[in-house]
């Protein structure tokens, strides 16, 4: 093992930190996806001669084969086949939603082993970055062709399933599992998280409430966009200051979780990858993420016609569980283990960074694309984010769990998606959106 270490390394040629202060870098989204991941078997390339033949088969063995999900992966040259060869763009669609799932959790993996190198701030500000990184690249892609409501409906979608779906399996999965043993967590992590969540919920509410208290929606609609355009530079300020809270002047609220695991030996102590090759396969996987996401957003509409499903069950429902399935699998996972903390950080953790950091900067990068997108998400989609909100601080709120809650989540999270099943809104002309159109 020593031999195959040596190049990484020459390649880094520094390795920050070690053993418990590397682990400070970690989140919780990437202690989750470590549920998922296996061990690899490194006999064989070890007896490759050649050391720049046995580094790269050995990167490749880590990075495709060192994670439970990689029987998906033929399903990125599959979708990439369908869209060249013409086949059914149902097809392509829903290749590429499969070929999201790992390519996910491998982001939240080579972002973990940057940071063996780069240290704990550095690493923590990565990890913030790249933590939802296919759900801003799919909202990009939308916005690029125009799509609003796809992407206000992909984004809303990613914040319910965190909040109600993750959590509540959590909660119910974890209840289950340890009936005989009291649950607790660390309350001051949900607190946190629970008002950035309601400073989110103001944000989107104004917007709504400012144009439904006018004369005329064409009167509201610039002073609603303005509001909106405000609302999210206000968001991505709170988001640093939130950033500057996790990472600096309070790390230990969200370093409490880290201590028990170095019984369970989950946190690793050495990276297995050197930095420059993971930084090589973080910017390809970003690049095939990208891919994979033009074709989602390119065919989510003939899926829709194809399979009779509306576009807003699609992109609020299945979307969101197919990308996230590996972090949520890792959450409740933990949940099992009577782990709470780690499955609280990832559904609370993921929410927050969708919310006020996700949504804000798609609508600064639209109105720097020209494109009138603004914070009112409608009133059934408010109203869901509202409730649902609410109804997780309540909770959170005695630092307490039973399976119980964990149900009560999980049944309003089917009665939203029975709403959206139902609901067979056509999409907006984006066309309209184009400033100066």
């Amino acid at each position: 093992m020593a031999s195959l270490q040596e190049p990484w390394l020459l390649e880094t040629g520094n390795l920050k930190g070690c053993s418990k202060e590397i682990r400070h870098g970690r989140t919780a989204h990437n202690m989750s996806s470590s549920s998922l991941r296996k061990k690899s078997d490194l006999t064989l390339v070890s007896k490759v001669r050649f050391v720049m033949l046995r580094q790269f088969l050995t990167n490749l063995q880590e990075v495709i084969l060192g994670t439970k999900l990689s029987v998906l992966f033929p399903a990125v040259p599959l979708a990439i086949v369908a869209q060249c060869y013409g086949f059914g763009r149902p097809w392509v669609f829903a290749l590429s939603l499969l070929g999201l799932t790992p390519l996910a959790e491998r982001i939240s993996f080579l972002t973990e082993q940057i940071a063996y190198y780069t240290g704990p701030t550095v690493g923590g500000l990565l990890n913030a970055t790249c933590g939802n990184a296919t759900e801003l690249i799919i909202a990009i892609f939308a916005l690029s062709q125009h799509k609003i409501d796809v992407v206000k409906y992909s984004l809303l979608g990613s914040v319910l399933s965190n909040l109600l779906l993750v959590l509540g399996t959590s909660l119910f999965c974890g209840g289950i599992a340890n009936l005989r043993r009291e649950q607790k967590y660390d309350r001051r992590q949900a607190d946190v998280n629970s008002h950035l969540l309601l400073l989110a919920l103001l944000c989107h509410s104004l917007p709504l409430l400012f144009r439904m208290s006018g004369a005329s929606a064409a009167l509201t609609a610039d002073p609603t966009l303005q509001l909106s355009r405000a609302s999210s530079i206000v968001m991505l300020i709170a988001y640093i200051s939130y950033l500057v809270f996790q990472l600096f002047t309070h790390r230990q609220l969200f370093e409490a979780q880290e201590e028990s695991e170095d019984d369970d030996g989950i946190s690793e102590e050495e990276p297995v990858i050197g930095f420059w090759s993971g930084f090589i396969w973080l910017v390809g996987m970003t690049a095939v993420i990208a891919l994979l996401s033009e074709y989602v957003v390119g065919t989510i509409e003939d899926a829709s016609n194809s399979w009779g499903i509306s576009v807003s069950f699609i992109s609020i429902i299945l979307l969101p569980i197919v990308g996230n399935a590996a972090e949520h699998a890792g959450a409740i996972i933990f949940a099992f283990k009577n782990k709470l903390d780690i499955s609280l950080g990832v559904a609370l953790g993921s929410a927050t960074q969708i919310s006020m950091f996700v949504v804000p900067l798609c609508i600064v990068v639209a109105w720097i694309m020209g494109i009138k997108m603004d914070l009112n998400f409608n009133l059934l989609e408010t109203g869901s984010l509202a409730l649902s909100i609410i109804a997780v601080a309540f909770t959170l709120q005695d630092g307490t769990s039973h399976y119980l809650k964990g149900l009560v989540l999980l049944l309003l999270y089917i009665v939203i998606g029975a709403c959206f099943f139902v609901l067979k809104t056509p999409l907006s002309n984006g066309i309209d959106t184009v400033i100066g159109a």
